[in-house]
């Protein structure tokens, strides 16, 4: 079946979802280049992923008959190929399909097109792979001198407009028109999902669509997805399938893809399925290394799918120095897929488990959440900094909670504490000791409303006696 996010992928400028005033902007922009007059000669679409910036851009090329010159992050873009492509395409003239020479006077452009262009970090180093340099040295000031001396329209599309203005990319603020697009509002997307189910003569309920477009959170893309994963197979859809998409359970989707990793070498079928579940690399690289050595048999197969494990680590931790999330999709390839060709040897059937780095973690952030507000609560109890009570005071109460339980039970009451700053304070014990205590406590207060009402009852006992005796007595009285 047609992926469906190509299949209706915008063709005319008017047909974009949301965003108008942007768009209004965006064929003024290429107006004036119609004209021979644009005042700026690049344009920067910035926003989420998923929300049509690309598909803006090829639309805009559609409406205008130019010829669509493409670079994006899976292409060399260093100084030297953005200059053999994009600067030579903008700085000469074009020819037709049929190789008729179009000139710029007459409306034949070219529509240069930079994708992920926040993505550049000027690196001083080589990345070189087979003879062929991989890396992006130069390229974002080459890039600078492209829509500087362009002769043919420029579009630049980003995810953050910070990363491509800083730096030596700071003089794009003045040369480029900048449009900031914004997540579709869900009304639009259920608009667009009408028209592909009338397309696809499927009969879907409402709230179906409703559902799908809240879940989507401004993302055509995801959407669209979410809706051809509902309708395949099927010609009617009811309100019971947007549950099973609303509620489906994501750790069920990371099993299927561990399963493929583990179990196949088809490299298309793991990304696809990697993209569906739609999981952050450094949470799938966790999922992998923890079940790992239970479904490999060899240690040889074992060592060589850590090997790419410790590569995918690397790029992720590139990532967050460089705030370069082109680098992902690396990551994710080298966990995902250079595992599963890793195995040579029969692999293992086992239940796959959490990650336990996980739960440690959430362990220890507890315990630290709970000792600072402990120490909150004894610095305010005490009027002294929370320095001074970690330094002098946390020290020595620790020892006296510990071996004192009936001060570990009067200071939680008097300070409200909760069971972890307990635990934190007295160590494990102090579950148990808490537990009785509560219980005493417990029992007291059941013993004192049981006296009560014992009290109040033989109180009305004694009334009643009182006024039966008060009545004889009134009516011996009368003879």
């Amino acid at each position: 079946m047609m992926d469906w996010t190509e299949k209706y992928r915008p063709k005319t400028v008017k047909q974009i979802v949301g965003n108008h005033s942007q768009m209004r902007k965006f064929l003024s922009w290429a107006n004036a280049w119609k004209r021979g007059n644009p005042q700026k000669k690049a344009v920067v679409l910035s926003g989420k992923p998923g929300i049509g910036k690309t598909s803006a851009a090829y639309a805009l090329a559609h409406d205008f008959d130019w010829l669509p010159i493409e670079l994006n992050a899976s292409d060399a873009r260093n100084a030297n190929t953005i200059n053999a492509v994009a600067t030579a395409g903008a700085t000469h003239q074009t020819f037709s399909d049929d190789g008729q020479f179009i000139s710029t006077k007459t409306g034949g452009l070219k529509l240069i097109i930079i994708d992920e262009a926040d993505n550049l970090f000027e690196r001083s180093k080589d990345s070189s792979v087979g003879g062929k340099d991989f890396g992006d040295k130069d390229g974002k000031r080459t890039i600078v001198k492209t829509v500087q001396v362009t002769q043919q329209p420029v579009i630049l599309i980003v995810n953050d407009d910070y990363q491509l203005f800083k730096g030596s990319g700071s003089s794009l603020r003045k040369t480029c028109l900048h449009l900031k697009m914004y997540p579709v509002k869900s009304n639009e997307i259920v608009q667009l999902l009408k028209q592909i189910c009338l397309n696809e003569q499927i009969r879907v309920d409402a709230k179906v669509l409703f559902s799908i477009a809240d879940a989507s959170q401004g993302d055509i893309r995801s959407a669209v997805r979410d809706l051809q994963s509902v309708c395949t197979n099927k010609k009617v859809i009811t309100s019971d399938d947007a549950d099973v998409l609303g509620h489906r359970d994501r750790s069920e989707l990371i099993f299927d893809v561990l399963r493929d990793i583990f179990r196949t070498k088809d490299s298309q079928i793991i990304r696809q399925h990697v993209r569906m579940v739609q999981e952050d690399p450094r949470m799938m690289l966790l999922w992998v290394a923890e079940n790992l050595p239970g479904s490999y048999s060899s240690v040889d197969d074992i060592a060589s799918a850590y090997h790419w494990l410790s590569k995918s680590d690397m790029f992720l931790g590139r990532t967050l120095r460089r705030s370069n999330y082109g680098l992902w999709s690396y990551a994710s390839d080298l966990s995902t897929i250079g595992v599963a060709l890793s195995k040579h040897q029969q692999v293992h059937f086992q239940r796959y488990k959490f990650p336990s780095w996980l739960k440690k973690t959430s362990k220890e952030k507890s315990v630290l959440s709970a000792q600072k507000s402990l120490i909150e609560k004894l610095s305010s109890y005490h009027h002294c900094s929370m320095r001074k009570t970690r330094s002098f005071i946390l020290p020595n109460l620790k020892k006296i909670a510990f071996s004192n339980d009936d001060f570990l039970c009067s200071f939680v009451d008097r300070l409200e504490l909760s069971d972890e700053e307990a635990v934190f304070l007295a160590g494990k014990k102090a579950k148990k000791v808490l537990s009785s205590h509560r219980k005493k406590k417990q029992s007291t207060k059941d013993n004192f409303k049981e006296k009560k009402a014992d009290s109040i009852e033989s109180k009305k006992k004694n009334e009643k006696v009182e006024r039966k005796d008060s009545i004889k007595q009134q009516s011996l009285g009368s003879f």
